[in-house]
């Protein structure tokens, strides 16, 4: 980690530590976004590439990565291929539900046309809480994630919100990374809700 990032990071959680309304973190660079999940609570990064669907499926298509499962869902269905999960519909909005819901989601998030060519637009992308992104998508490469610090994160959309000629745009994922507590962590979470259980059961 260079030392400019590691320095963002943690100017970044120092200004969310002091501003408790913002819970919701956006990230452009998937290389912060991950090391801002590792310093927020050991979050261990979990990566669902695609590259094991290929063709038409329809809704409710459900896969695994790193213990949380997403199911993938849109308007005319969904379409596989070149390691890319998309709709089968042109500007048809894609979104992925995971459980258990999770504090970190990102992906990267562009459009192709109906070969997977990469075609330059402006993409959208938003959680259910209303937080959202929206900008120019060229390639591969394009990452857009959210971290929370408060509420966890249950489902996730991608569409394509402009370019031309209409009809020929379809919402496409690459990778989709989720951040989830590193083992140790899990298990502490784990016993602490047992001990505010019973605590709470004694009152």
């Amino acid at each position: 980690m260079s030392i400019k990032i590691a320095f963002s990071v943690v100017a970044m959680a120092a200004v969310m530590t002091q501003a408790a309304s913002a819970a919701m973190v956006t990230f452009t660079n998937n290389t912060l976004w991950t090391n801002f999940a590792a310093a927020q609570g050991n979050s261990a990064v979990a990566t669902e590439t695609f590259d094991s669907y290929n063709g038409f499926y329809l809704n409710g298509l459900t896969g695994n990565a790193g213990g949380i499962q997403w199911t993938a869902s849109a308007p005319g269905e969904l379409y596989a291929g070149s390691g890319f999960m998309s709709t089968n519909s042109p500007e048809a909005l894609l979104t992925f539900t995971m459980s258990p819901s999770v504090q970190g989601v990102g992906g990267n998030f562009f459009s192709t046309d109906a070969n997977f060519n990469i075609i330059p637009a402006i993409i959208g992308v938003q959680l259910a809480d209303g937080s959202a992104y929206v900008g120019n998508a060229t390639s591969l490469s394009d990452f857009v994630g959210f971290y929370s610090t408060g509420a966890s994160i249950s489902t996730i959309s991608i569409t394509v919100v402009g370019n031309l000629p209409a009809g020929t745009n379809f919402a496409t994922v690459n990778n989709l990374y989720f951040a989830v507590p590193a083992p140790g962590a899990a298990a502490l979470i784990g016993l602490a809700g047992l001990i505010g259980g019973s605590r709470k059961r004694r009152s």
